[in-house]
Formats: C-alpha cells, sequence, structure tokens
C-alpha cells in the first residue's frame, strides 16, 4: 500500500493554466530561451509598448537584475512578475502573459512569422532570425557581448 503524500502536490496544466511557482514558470518559459519572441507590455488597458527581440536570459531568485525588453536582447527576471499566465491558441502556439499588478507583458514565440522591413527590398520583409547562427549571418543586426567585471564574475563564482 502506498504512503500518503507529505508535501504539496505538483499540479497539472494542459494547454493552459495560471502558474504562481518560480520554478514552474521557469520551465514553462525555458523553451523561449534563444528564441525570437514579440512582446506586448500593457499598463492596465493601454498597450504602452512593443516590439520583437531576442530571449537572452531568464533568472530568478536574483533580485539585482532588471527584466528588460529590447530588440537585441530581452531578459526575464522571474522575480519581476507575480504569476505567469499561458494559453495555446487554435493554431498550437502558446501565448506566455507574464503579470504584475496592473502591468503585463505577453510573449508570443516568433518562429519565423514576424518579418522586419528590410530597406534594400522596400516594402518586403525578410523573416527575423530564429537562432544564434541565423542571428549571427543576418547583416541586419549587430551583436554584441557584455562582458562583466572581474568583481561580478568572484561573485557568482561564489554563489
Amino acid at each position: 500500500m502506498s504512503e500518503p503524500m507529505t508535501g504539496p502536490r505538483a499540479k497539472l496544466y494542459i494547454n493552459t493554466g495560471v502558474v504562481t511557482d518560480r520554478s514552474d514558470i521557469y520551465n514553462i518559459l525555458r523553451p523561449l530561451l534563444k528564441q525570437t519572441v514579440s512582446y506586448t507590455y500593457h499598463r492596465g488597458t493601454q498597450i504602452t509598448g512593443q516590439g520583437t527581440g531576442w530571449v537572452e536570459r531568464i533568472v530568478v531568485d536574483h533580485p539585482e537584475i532588471a527584466s528588460y525588453f529590447t530588440p537585441l536582447s530581452i531578459c526575464l527576471n522571474l522575480d519581476s512578475f507575480d504569476y505567469l499566465q499561458f494559453d495555446t491558441t487554435s493554431e498550437q502556439l502558446l501565448i506566455y502573459t507574464l503579470v504584475i499588478g496592473e502591468e503585463r507583458v505577453v510573449l508570443e514565440f516568433a518562429a519565423g512569422s514576424p518579418r522586419l522591413a528590410d530597406p534594400d527590398e522596400g516594402a518586403a520583409a525578410r523573416p527575423l532570425p530564429r537562432d544564434a547562427a541565423e542571428l549571427a549571418r543576418d547583416l541586419r543586426f549587430i551583436q554584441m557581448e557584455l562582458l562583466m567585471s572581474p568583481e561580478a564574475t568572484d561573485e557568482d563564482d561564489d554563489a
């Protein structure tokens, strides 16, 4: 006969859910790491920012790191948000909504669907890079590597 569980039971999410546990949020968002996503920032009922960017980092338990959204790099600090809501569209694509108070950021995987206008092609557009290799070959983007100071590297080694 099996013994009863003493700790909290794991939750079950099938295609949709509201997730508050940081490790569950991380695992649900992990497939977005090193991918291109579109993002829309809502403050109340107003859309105050939107764009398409590259998910560079997903962090948790680092209150000193901000979440930011730019076309070159996106960093998601899960401590910046109260919870994650995710839904599956009829096309089997996921929509992620990170919420803090009355503000939310909606993320959608942008595997080849969003397009940037290319000035050399007039109104025509080319798909955004889907991975690091495509990004490195695409002359529309400049890649930068930010080096950490030796003090920051020593602190990371101690953790």
